[in-house]
């Protein structure tokens, strides 16, 4: 009798168990299915960026036209294989990169892998700076004007989130530069480090290339310091462009989300408004916020290339502006490639958190 009394209990635990599993299940198919979406968005943009880069002709014309007698010229486009049929060159071009080859630059003959390892960390860095400004001021900020909705702090916030969204990044660049290092010298207008600073890097056994990561190997805090002092300016100029958009959609959700029906019913019960901002109203209003911070991370790599660019900070970008203007197309379409691959995992990574963050999102 006893045994019969206690199997349904013994039973009832198994179908929360089954429905966790499910739960699980999902959610793996989600991410499996979002990781594999990579391959063919990173392949898309491989192809459109050969076949545009060809579009103006071979690689070697480009940037060598004028330099050189026509029979040398049609010599080192033979010699290079640009003279095959265009499908023929795109098929060695694919087969090239699944064996991890970008091919060498065309102005200073080097691999193209090199030129993304050697400058890809400055630019990663100045990224990660430039997200950290953006969360703190986008996230601070539009709390705040959510918090003081429709009063003289919300309208002031609002006004200096267009205002940070509207400005090119050069223009804020060089407003910047004007203020802090010409106008009270307080600040570096340029570059990653001083001369000093290089120096003890170069003298590093691995270096990995992300100078604040560096500057605490050899333990001097006047090496910190110099870097960071130095990323101050470029930080800001980027991270301000991305942290008018965080105001904006921080505001919208948070005002929507606090006025939903559950929070008035947690306001009915006694919950106090700061509880009900921290706990209640803040997590549903990040699903959109973490969504549109992937999409930021393109805007902030294609930042990169102007802060870069005014700021003199050797990164990626820069070096891309650099090869645009001598028509490199090899190492430009490298670097292309890279960025269009940083975006597609970031991606990937904001879809993961937001399903971790709600399960209505895997299906």
């Amino acid at each position: 009798m006893s045994q019969a009394i206690a199997s349904p209990a013994d039973s009832a635990p198994s179908k929360p168990t089954a429905h966790k599993n499910r739960l699980s299940a999902g959610f793996f198919r989600f991410i499996l299915g979002r990781f594999l979406l990579i391959i063919p968005t990173v392949f898309i943009l491989v192809t459109i960026v050969f076949f545009v880069m060809r579009a103006t002709g071979d690689p070697i014309s480009a940037p060598m036209g004028g330099r050189l007698t026509p029979e040398e010229l049609q010599r080192r486009i033979h010699g290079a294989g640009y003279d095959r049929p265009l499908i023929v060159q795109y098929f060695d071009y694919l087969g090239g990169l699944l064996h991890g080859d970008l091919g060498r630059t065309l102005t200073d003959n080097q691999p193209v892998i090199s030129v993304l390892t050697r400058y890809g960390a400055a630019t990663l860095e100045l990224a990660l700076l430039s997200l950290v400004v953006a969360l703190l001021v986008g996230i601070g900020f539009g709390r705040i004007a959510a918090k003081h909705r429709d009063r003289a702090q919300d309208a002031g916030i609002r006004m200096f989130a267009i205002l940070c969204y509207a400005t090119p990044v050069f223009f804020l660049g060089l407003v910047l530069k004007l203020i802090f290092s010409v106008g009270l010298g307080v600040l570096p207008s340029s570059g990653r480090s001083s001369l000093q600073s290089e120096m003890q890097f170069s003298r590093l056994v691995s270096p990995t290339g992300l100078y604040i990561v560096d500057a605490l190997q050899p333990g001097d805090m006047k090496v910190l310091g110099d870097v960071l002092m130095h990323a101050i300016l470029p930080a800001l100029a980027l991270g301000l462009l991305t942290a008018g958009v965080f105001i904006r959609l921080v505001r919208t959700n948070v005002i929507s989300t606090y006025n939903a029906g559950y929070i008035e019913a947690a306001r009915s019960r006694g919950v106090s408004e700061k509880r009900l901002m921290s706990k209640h109203a803040w997590r549903p209003a990040l699903i959109p916020i973490i969504t549109v911070m992937g999409m930021q991370i393109a805007l902030l790599l294609a930042g990169a290339v102007l802060t870069e660019t005014t700021f003199e900070w050797k990164g990626l970008g820069f070096m891309l502006s650099n090869y645009l203007k001598a028509r490199d197309f090899v190492a430009v379409q490298g670097i292309v490639i890279l960025i269009a691959i940083i975006v597609s995992v970031v991606n990937f990574i904001v879809d993961v958190i937001s399903a971790l963050i709600d399960p209505r999102v895997r299906y």
